[in-house]
């Protein structure tokens, strides 16, 4: 857990996510992730140099047990909200989706900050972590054709709310390994689309290359960071040269 403070406090610092006061929604899906950033922020609320609240908020897609993280948020004495949706029967019955994961996380994503904001949150905190990070620029890359990512940071206007993602400086394994010497209880996904998905085949081609080209990951994260030497052909610019 030190290790995981210790990173999540520099990603904290270095992009100014929580301020005196704030009241923080964590996304608590009940994956390794989102429990794991819950026991992060928990800690680190202990010895953070400003004061902010924390809460949890489940989104239920329909039909899932949450009992086992009721019973986590008290133990950690963190207010615990449930939330109940059609989300499932949306995406899969009435609509039918083929692609289900982009109406999925719009719907979430929805849902999820309303609830924040009708709780009086200023911010969302969701688990995304360093493998996410370098999956997702990849992905832009190899399917969308353009270089983009999401920000450790984010400002939505619509419900006047900032997403944060303190984990993102920290390895997928990292987490892994906190959740199984702990123990914590994870709720299984019941997406059917869970495990066969085009963020699944990015992070096991990017597995295999890490192969070849060696710390091909984190050469990735480095150039999502390095925007002082990034260069894409601006036609207009290379024109007035």
């Amino acid at each position: 857990m030190q290790k995981l403070l210790s990173k999540t406090r520099q990603a904290i610092n270095d992009f100014n996510m929580i301020e005196e006061n704030d009241k923080i929604a964590v996304g608590l899906s009940g994956g390794k992730d989102s429990v794991t950033l819950l026991h992060i922020l928990k800690n680190y609320q202990k010895f953070s140099p400003v004061k902010f609240e924390l809460i949890a908020i489940t989104l239920n897609p329909g039909g899932v047990d949450n009992s086992p993280l009721h019973k986590l948020c008290k133990e950690l004495d963190v207010p615990f909200y449930e939330i109940q949706t059609d989300i499932a029967k949306i995406v899969f019955d009435i609509r039918k989706e083929k692609n289900p994961c982009s109406l999925c996380a719009k719907l979430r994503r929805g849902a999820l900050n309303g609830a924040a904001k009708e709780l009086g949150c200023t911010k969302v905190a969701l688990g995304h972590h360093k493998d996410d990070a370098v999956e997702t620029f990849a992905m832009t890359i190899f399917y969308e054709g353009r270089v983009n990512c999401f920000s450790p940071k984010s400002y939505m206007e619509k419900f006047d709310l900032t997403i944060i993602r303190p984990m993102v400086y920290i390895d997928e394994y990292m987490i892994k390994r906190n959740v199984k010497d702990n123990n914590y209880p994870i709720i299984k996904n019941p997406c059917p689309a869970d495990g066969h998905t085009k963020r699944q085949d990015m992070k096991e081609l990017i597995k295999n290359l890490n192969g070849t080209f060696p710390n091909l990951k984190d050469k990735l994260f480095s150039a999502l960071n390095n925007s002082e030497q990034l260069f894409i052909w601006d036609k207009d610019k290379i024109n007035n040269v």
